[in-house]
């Protein structure tokens, strides 16, 4: 007897724990459970401490109300060019309405993942290849836009649509590679020449500068040559004017720059002036009357001998320089008419004497006939 009420009583309390398990029930955070009663929606628990009627109310689902994030295996779509591409999608949606999502369709998952095929291949077929891989953004949106219409009955909030990877088929990839790789290099001729063309505009605007900057140059030096020579004549005209040389020291010099103007090899033709003879006679009796040349006094130091020594060379000089001067007007002349027997057919003009040079001999040497027959 006494063991027929301790079975009892254990029978009693094991069905009081399960009686008390039964009516707990503790829900976490972000999720909902349905609860039915006799197989009727009765309430949808919130998240804590709940209690159930014991062997009459029974939990139908468990909702996760967090946003999910699903990713759907690749699928072949046709583009609107007859291209067959393989597009992997990544879902994120949540569920607002835990009681709509267990009662309006069975499995809302594979729901979700059926209209995303078929709402990707209407889009993508309306669109070629090259428009599908530079279009993803258009994509989304209306991928996004038509399922969230659909599942909003089921108490499910599309958030977001991703079009993961567009892979086209091998040949078509191999394609644009060497579509690229042509761009590509397209693009870097263009950048090279264009590069060169900037590197030639440079260098001739620098070349146009260099030469303006020469020429400028160039211009102020001739500028200050064309002045420093201005200033050279006119202080060398100045100082002759000032120191008034009478005629006998300019015929000296007009005779020591005679020898000079010979001796120039361009020289092939060399007029001798009328006023030779003249400038000879002058000379003579410059250096005839050297005493008078300082204001018309005689100097107390002048050596007779030794001016009539340098009187005798300068002469000399001068006739010698005449003489070769005389030549090459012969040889010019025979040049010019073209018979080279001429030189030899002219009679060698009369060499002049110093003494004519020194102005003690009557001669004139502006009067040499020549016979030119």
């Amino acid at each position: 007897m006494e063991a027929v009420i301790g079975v009892l009583v254990i029978v009693i309390v094991v069905f009081a724990i399960v009686t008390l398990l039964r009516s707990i029930r503790i829900v976490p955070q972000q999720r909902m459970d349905v609860v039915e009663r006799l197989g009727k929606y009765k309430r949808t628990l919130n998240p804590g401490l709940n209690v159930l009627v014991p062997f009459v109310d029974a939990v139908r689902s468990k909702v996760d109300m967090r946003e999910q994030v699903v990713s759907f295996p690749p699928q072949p779509v046709i583009t609107s060019d007859n291209l067959v591409v393989s597009i992997d999608t990544v879902l994120y949606f949540k569920v607002v309405d835990p009681v709509r999502a267990t009662y309006e369709i069975s499995n809302f998952l594979q729901a979700i993942e059926q209209l995303t095929v078929t709402t990707l291949r209407n889009v993508i077929g309306s669109l070629d290849l090259e428009r599908a891989l530079t279009s993803r953004e258009e994509i989304n949106r209306h991928l996004s836009t038509v399922l969230d219409e659909t599942t909003g009955r089921w108490g499910i909030k599309v958030t977001r649509v991703e079009i993961k990877a567009i892979e086209p088929p091998p040949s078509i990839r191999d394609s644009m590679e060497k579509q690229m790789r042509a761009e590509r290099e397209r693009r870097a001729t263009i950048l090279n020449a264009e590069g060169h063309k900037q590197a030639q505009i440079l260098t001739a605007e620098g070349e146009k500068q260099a030469a303006v900057l020469r020429a400028d140059g160039d211009r102020q030096s001739r500028i200050l040559q064309a002045e420093g020579q201005a200033k050279a004549i006119r202080t060398v005209f100045d100082a002759i004017h000032q120191a008034n040389p009478s005629q006998k020291v300019l015929a000296y010099q007009y005779l020591q720059a005679l020898p000079q103007i010979a001796n120039g090899s361009a020289n092939k033709v060399w007029i001798v002036p009328t006023e030779l003879s003249k400038a000879l006679e002058g000379l003579g009796g410059a250096l005839g009357g050297l005493a008078n040349m300082a204001g018309d006094v005689p100097a107390t130091t002048v050596n007779a001998a030794e001016v009539e020594r340098e009187a005798a060379a300068a002469a000399q000089s001068a006739a010698d320089a005449a003489a070769q001067v005389d030549e090459q007007v012969r040889v010019a002349e025979a040049q010019v008419s073209g018979d080279p027997d001429r030189t030899a057919a002219l009679p060698a003009p009369d060499p002049i004497p110093p003494s004519a040079a020194l102005g003690g001999a009557d001669y004139n040497g502006s009067q040499v006939q020549r016979d030119h027959a």
